[in-house]
C-alpha cells in the first residue's frame, strides 16, 4: 500500500516554497525523472539553475567536487562573494580545506563515540514517551519528534536544559525562515537585506552568534574545556586555529541541522506507522531493528536539496552544463526513484540495500551526524513500539513550508497503549 497520493499536477514550480507546503510535488520530480533529468529550471528570484533528479546523477555529482562545488552556497538563493564568506560553514567549502575543518570533528561524531550514546537516548526516549503517552491524543512533532533531538543537542553541546526550547526555536527560524510559523521575517516575502551577512539570512543567526559567544565566556569561567564546541576550537597539527565567524557559523550550523533530520525523521516515521497498516507489527517484531531507520529517513528526506556550482563546462544527458551554473541535487526525487527502490512510495523498514541520499552519501559532504541520527531514529521507535499497540491520524498532517527542508511539522495522531 502507496503512503502517497499526489499533491501536484506533475508540473510544480520548484522555485516556490508553496508548491511544498503539502509536501514534495513527487509528481513533478517522476515526470522529470523520466522526461528531462536535467532540466533548466527558471527563477524569478535570480539566477535559474539546473535541477538534477535521478539518483545516479546525484550520486556521481557528489562525488565530483572538483567539478560541482559547494563553494558557492549550498541553497537556491544567489548571494555575493561578500555575503558567501560572511555566512559560510564547511559545508560551503571543497576539499582540502572542507576535510581540513571536518578532522577537527569527525572524531566526536564517529560510530565508536556515538554508539556510546545508547543507553543515554533510551533513557532519554523512555522519559519522553512516559511524558507523551499519558494522553492518547497528541501532536507527535511537538510531543515526541522535536524533543528527543532537542535533548540530545544540549548533551552534545553542552548549553543548559533550561536553554534547549529557545535555541530549537531559533535553529528552526534559521532553516525553515521561509515558513510563516517558524519566523517573523519569511525569506521570500519581507525585505531581508539587513541580514545579508547572518547564516540563511536570518535575524535568528545574530541571536545564535550572540548565545555562541556568552556560552563560551561562561563555560571558559567555570573551566569548562570538554565537549564539541572547544574541539572545534583546539588549535590543529599546524597550530592553526578556526576565526569567531566560522566558529559562530558552525555553532548555528550544529543547532540547526542536528535538530531538524532526526526530528523530521521520527515525524516521518510515525506517519508511516499512522497510515500504512502492518507497518506497526513488523517494527515492533524488532525483525528490523537494523534497517528501519534507514528507511524512515529516506522517506522523510529532511534536505529536499543540496546546490552545487559548476566549476568547468560538463555535458550530462545531453545538456550542457556551463561553468558558473547552478546545479540543484534533488535528494527527495533521488530517494523515490524506482530505478533504484522497488516500490519506492511505499515504507519498508526491511528495505536492504537502501542507498538513499538524505546524509549525501557518496561524496566528500556526508552527514557528520548519520550515526546518531541513525541511533536515535532506532532507538525511540524500539521504545515506542513497545508501549503502543495502534496509531492512527486525528487530523491531517502540515508540511513546513520550505523547498529546502522537508518535515511534517504537525502530526496529529491517535494511539492505543498496550
Amino acid at each position: 500500500m502507496t503512503l502517497w497520493t499526489p499533491n501536484d499536477d506533475g508540473h510544480a514550480d520548484l522555485t516556490s516554497h508553496d508548491a511544498f507546503a503539502s509536501g514534495p510535488p513527487h509528481a513533478t520530480f517522476a515526470r522529470m525523472r523520466a522526461e528531462a533529468p536535467v532540466c533548466w529550471t527558471g527563477y524569478a528570484g535570480g539566477q535559474g539553475f539546473w535541477s538534477v533528479t535521478r539518483h545516479a546523477d546525484i550520486t556521481a555529482m557528489l562525488r565530483d567536487y572538483a567539478t560541482f562545488s559547494s563553494a558557492r552556497g549550498i541553497r537556491m538563493e544567489d548571494q555575493t562573494y561578500e555575503e558567501y564568506l560572511a555566512r559560510r560553514t564547511f559545508q560551503e567549502t571543497d576539499p582540502p580545506e572542507h576535510t581540513h575543518v571536518r578532522k577537527k570533528v569527525m572524531r566526536a561524531f564517529s560510530r565508536p563515540v556515538v554508539a556510546g550514546f545508547e543507553d543515554d537516548i533510551r533513557a532519554l526516549s523512555v522519559d519522553i514517551l512516559d511524558y507523551a503517552l499519558q494522553d492518547t491524543e497528541f501532536d507527535a512533532t511537538k510531543a515526541i519528534a522535536r524533543e528527543l533531538p532537542m535533548r540530545m543537542l544540549g548533551r552534545i553541546l553542552g548549553v543548559p536544559e533550561a536553554d534547549l526550547p529557545w535555541l530549537v526555536q531559533k535553529g528552526d527560524a534559521l532553516i525553515a525562515n521561509t515558513d510563516p510559523d517558524f519566523t517573523d521575517h519569511v525569506l521570500d516575502k519581507l525585505d531581508t537585506d539587513e541580514f545579508r551577512m547572518m547564516p540563511f539570512n536570518s535575524p535568528a543567526g545574530a541571536e545564535l552568534y550572540a548565545y555562541a559567544r556568552e556560552l563560551m565566556a561562561d563555560k571558559a569561567a567555570r573551566g569548562d574545556t570538554d565537549g564539541i564546541l572547544h574541539m572545534i576550537l583546539a588549535p590543529d597539527e599546524d597550530g592553526e586555529t578556526i576565526s569567531e565567524t566560522e566558529f559562530r557559523n558552525f555553532f548555528c550550523l550544529l543547532v540547526a541541522a542536528g535538530n531538524d533530520t532526526t526530528r523530521y525523521s521520527i515525524a516521518a516515521g510515525m506517519q508511516a506507522l499512522a497510515r500504512q497498516p502492518g507497518l506497526l507489527d513488523q517494527v515492533a517484531s524488532g525483525a528490523v531493528d537494523d534497517t528501519m531507520a534507514d528507511e524512515f529517513i529516506r522517506w522523510a528526506t529532511p534536505a529536499t536539496y543540496f546546490r552545487r556550482t559548476a566549476a568547468r563546462d560538463i555535458e550530462v544527458h545531453g545538456q550542457t552544463i556551463r561553468a558558473g551554473d547552478k546545479v540543484l541535487l534533488w535528494f527527495a526525487s533521488a530517494n523515490r526513484d524506482d530505478a533504484v527502490f522497488e516500490d519506492p512510495l511505499t515504507v519498508d523498514p526491511g528495505r536492504k540495500p537502501n542507498p538513499h541520499l538524505s546524509f549525501g552519501q557518496g561524496g566528500p559532504h556526508v552527514c557528520l551526524g548519520m550515526h546518531l541520527a541513525r541511533l536515535e531514529v532506532r532507538v525511540l521507535f524500539q521504545e515506542l513500539t513497545k508501549r503502543i499497540a495502534g496509531i492512527e491520524m486525528a487530523g491531517t498532517e502540515k508540511f513546513l513550508r520550505s523547498n529546502f527542508v522537508g518535515g511534517i511539522k504537525s502530526l496529529p495522531v491517535r494511539v492505543t497503549l498496550r
